[in-house]
């Protein structure tokens, strides 16, 4: 590898890692090493005389984080996946024989911060009354080519080069070793998931995947992805979501389905938007709206326990419980109370002027639900902090939801809100297919005006629905907004391993 683009340390590490090979050392072995313990089980569980021989032949690896040499002993910081944990690691007992390599070349001279080692040894406590591990033999696991950015504590602080959000997720994997407590955020995100995966399952649900790639871009109104089928010379879309083939399957006759989808919508990019992200969408049959808002209580405050043993959760400077039950509003409701306008019986010209009025900007191609949206979302939304279902949308809002069964123009629809965004969207389903076919046609005519986030016409779900489908609720929840909140993080990025970012510049 040519290095006329390395740094002077990366040319230093990478002439250490010849002096390795040259000494029959190979820097990068077989994988294969007899770990036994981790650095948290030792520092939690070691109790000094009381059971030090239950820690007397412990084997660990990690990553070296510091080193402190002493002349013919040094003291150095391992970090594996768990935790971190001082080694003391004496000449003579690396290399009890007359060579003493091991330790004069290898360990002193040729190893770095960032290599990965094994160690063997017992556990002690240093005259500090620091948890240690006393090393009797060591083995070289991975040079590390790159440095690591510089971290440095003072007074229990830590300072460290990976703040730049840019630096922190393009490089994740930099990210996570530098501030370990990242690690945290997607420990508890997996435990959210297996949370609900656990709770449906008791419920009786059924897991299902569906296909990420679709003819037809159905079940929400997103701009997406184009691809095209090579074999079959056709486009193909990334799905923007599933809930089209989910209740294909409540047609088929499952009773309630679900899957964890991973969806794409070529849209913005902000703290609270990802081009590629999670939701898990189920649907079940004989159930309506009021059932779905119930259960989505039951689960969301089950989540907060399971992360946090209480269902008030510190996110910012504000406190949100997620104790059931959860405040009820309509649409219709909220944008009076926060506008002091009634817009309940307002055809597009006059939802327009409204606008205009509120100076909320408005596009020609807006019908009457993105114009209602806009007023929601302009003036409404960011005073809805503690949980609270916004109910009952207009019909021009919701082309896959069934028709309000007591107000006409509604339909029976609800969105989550906590801090201010929507976490959640459900619907008692539309399950009229000739109902549906012209909901269907009205957002094709949203689609000729210029709207490219209206939904297209999806022939084979409509085919589907004459089959029948059985009265069904349906909803689909945020899950990387939902780990935002029970991880008190302010971006989706923080959320995500590795979101979108822009290409890196050649060279860079």
């Amino acid at each position: 590898m040519s290095t006329q683009h390395l740094s002077e340390q990366e040319i230093i590490r990478r002439e250490k890692l010849q002096e390795l090979q040259k000494l029959g050392i190979d820097p990068y072995p077989a994988p294969l090493y007899p770990v036994n313990i981790t650095a948290a089980y030792i520092k939690e569980h070691y109790k000094g005389e009381e059971n030090k021989a239950d820690f007397a032949n412990v084997c660990l690896a990690g990553r070296i984080m510091s080193i402190r040499d002493m002349g013919k002993a040094s003291f150095a910081v391992i970090q594996d996946s768990s935790s971190k944990i001082q080694l003391y690691i004496k000449r003579d007992e690396i290399c009890p024989g007359e060579d003493k390599l091991l330790y004069d070349k290898v360990w002193k001279h040729l190893t770095d911060i960032g290599d990965i080692i094994g160690v063997k040894g017992y556990v002690f406590t240093t005259k500090t009354g620091e948890t240690s591990v006393h090393v009797t033999e060591l083995t070289f696991l991975t040079k590390s080519l790159k440095p690591l950015p510089i971290v440095k504590e003072k007074e229990g602080e830590t300072f460290d080069a990976v703040t730049d959000p840019e630096f922190r997720y393009r490089q994740r994997y930099v990210d996570l070793i530098i501030n370990p407590q990242v690690k945290d955020v997607f420990t508890k995100r997996s435990q959210l998931i297996n949370t609900i995966r656990d709770f449906l399952n008791a419920q009786g649900a059924l897991e299902v995947d569906t296909p990420v790639l679709q003819a037809i871009p159905g079940g929400a109104a997103a701009r997406p992805f184009i691809t095209h089928h090579n074999a079959l010379d056709v486009p193909f879309y990334l799905r923007i979501a599933n809930e089209l083939y989910l209740k294909r399957l409540i047609v088929g006759g499952f009773d309630w389905v679900y899957e964890f989808s991973r969806n794409f919508r070529n849209e913005g990019m902000d703290r609270t938007h990802n081009p590629e992200f999670t939701v898990l969408e189920w649907y079940t049959a004989y159930k309506d709206y009021f059932w779905m808002m119930e259960i989505t209580e039951q689960l969301v405050e089950k989540i907060a326990v399971a992360l946090h043993n209480t269902t008030t959760v510190q996110v910012g400077d504000t406190t949100i419980n997620f104790k059931a039950p959860f405040k009820r509003i309509s649409i219709y409701d909220a944008i009076k109370e926060h506008t002091g306008i009634d817009v309940s019986n307002m055809n597009e010209d006059e939802l327009r002027q409204v606008c205009k009025k509120l100076n909320i900007h408005t596009e020609a191609s807006m019908g009457k639900g993105k114009l209602i949206d806009e007023l929601f979302g302009s003036k409404c939304e960011e005073h809805y902090v503690q949980p609270t279902f916004i109910i009952d949308y207009p019909v021009e809002m919701s082309p896959l939801t069934k028709k309000h069964r007591s107000k006409p123009g509604l339909v029976e629809r609800f969105e989550l809100m906590v801090n201010g965004k929507e976490i959640a969207n459900a619907y008692s389903e539309l399950n009229d297919p000739i109902d549906q076919r012209q909901r269907f046609e009205e957002q094709a005519e949203l689609l000729k005006r210029g709207d490219d986030e209206a939904m297209f016409i999806d022939n084979d779900f409509l085919r589907s629905l004459e089959y029948g489908m059985p009265p069904t609720s349906g909803i689909g929840i945020g899950i990387d907004r939902l780990v935002m909140l029970m991880t008190n993080q302010p971006s989706i990025q923080d959320v995500l391993l590795f979101p979108q970012m822009r290409p890196e510049k050649t060279g860079e």
